[in-house]
Formats: C-alpha cells, structure tokens, sequence
C-alpha cells in the first residue's frame, strides 16, 4: 500500500471521520482539501438505487450546468458543406467531414465532443472502435446527433455535458473548478442532482439517490447530507 503524501494526510485532517457534511460546507471544504498547483476539477460521485445491467433501468441524461464547467471545451463538427458556416459561426474549433474522418482513422483524436448531423451517422459508424473507447463518439440521446449541429455546438460551449450510470450504479461527473465560488459550485451540483432526479426510472425501487459524494482531482471524497442538497 502507497504511503499518503503531506498533502494527502493534511486532507484527510481536515475532514471529521463517519461526518456527512451539508452541500454548502462540502463546497467549502472541498476548496480547503485541494493543494494542486493546477485548477482541479471538481467531481460529483452518485450511487443510485438502480440495476444498469437492467435496459429499462439506465440512468443517461444531459444537462446544461449553470456556470458551465469551467473547461475549454474543443468541439468538433462533422456535418455537410452547408452547416459549416453556422458551426464555425456557433463556436466550433474543427469544422468539416470527409478530411476529418480521415485523420480520425488515422490516430487523432485531439477533441472533447463530436457534434454530426442524422444524415452523416453512416459515414463515421465504422469510427466507433475508435471514438467508443474514447467516449467520443456522437450519441442522438447527449444530443450530439442533430440537424441543428450550431445550437449544439452553442449549447456544449456553455457547459452541457452528458452522463450515465456505470456498471456498478454510479455516475461520476467533472461539474466545476476548485476556482469556482462555493456558490457556483453548489448551483452546479444542485442542478446535476435535480437532472439525476428527474431521470428517476420508473422500474427503479427503494432508496434512489443512495449516496453522495464531492471531491477534486486527487483529494478524499465529503460525503453529502442528500436533505441539504434543497436548502
């Protein structure tokens, strides 16, 4: 087992054994347990009373996070010769097609999200060994397939990001930075729950949101009061 660093053990100080803290002290004390020399990220970790392995009771959704994600998201659109403008125009950092999908089958894949139209799934489904293990792939249900690829591209520029329950019935999300105020951090994790909520499976029974936890890059988790997520 790994020794705990200085930094490590001055984090774990700092947080009270068997306690689970209110929204809004974890949104402070998250800022006070992270001694990265860069702006960490700040990640939410939800354990859902749902069986993924269960069709109808897989929990994947979008949502669009209040003051974004603090990321500089590069966007690429894959879409005919009369959407470029309007891409490009949106935000786009990498407009384009057949050029494109070339280089993506060469080896590059230096984006965050692909955004295509309905009509172009054809030509880049053989890209999905690539794009998949990536999680890059365009997905009609993250609204990454669309006809109107320019509000997407607007859309994921001020912070819509997608997610979904993992094998083990957790959803992990990156919904801030440790630079961000308390306050913008909880307006974030409030509306990530609030999303979660209203994906509730109607299959799903017993306890849904089982637990809550928030941390950064590289610091110990606060578990989270789910009452005063509301307060």
């Amino acid at each position: 087992m790994s020794k705990l660093t200085k930094n490590q053990k001055l984090a774990l100080e700092k947080i009270e054994v068997g306690k689970t803290y209110s929204l809004a002290e974890a949104c402070e004390k998250v800022k006070e347990i992270t001694f990265t020399k860069f702006d960490a990220s700040l990640d939410i970790d939800v354990r859902l009373g749902v069986d993924p392995r269960k069709a109808n009771q897989m929990v994947r959704g979008v949502v669009t996070l209040p003051h974004g994600t603090g990321k500089v998201v590069r966007v690429l659109v894959l879409c005919n010769p009369d959407a470029e403008a309007a891409a490009k125009a949106a935000g786009a950092d990498y407009v384009g097609l057949d050029e494109y999908i070339d280089k993506i089958k060469a080896g590059w894949t230096d984006v965050d999200v692909i955004i295509t139209q309905p009509a172009i799934m054809g030509k880049i489904g053989a890209l999905g060994r690539i794009l998949g293990p990536r999680g890059l792939m365009p997905n009609p249900k993250s609204g990454t397939v669309t006809v109107d690829v320019a509000k997407a591209v607007e859309e994921v520029k001020k912070g819509k990001i997608d997610f979904k329950v993992d094998k083990n019935g957790i959803v992990h999300s990156s919904i801030g930075k440790v630079s961000f105020t308390p306050e913008q951090m909880r307006d974030n994790a409030r509306e990530f729950i609030s999303t979660l909520i209203k994906l509730k499976p109607a299959t799903a029974k017993g306890t849904y949101i089982k637990s809550i936890y928030l941390s950064s890059t590289m610091s110990p988790g606060i578990k989270i009061d789910i009452k005063s997520v509301d307060e």
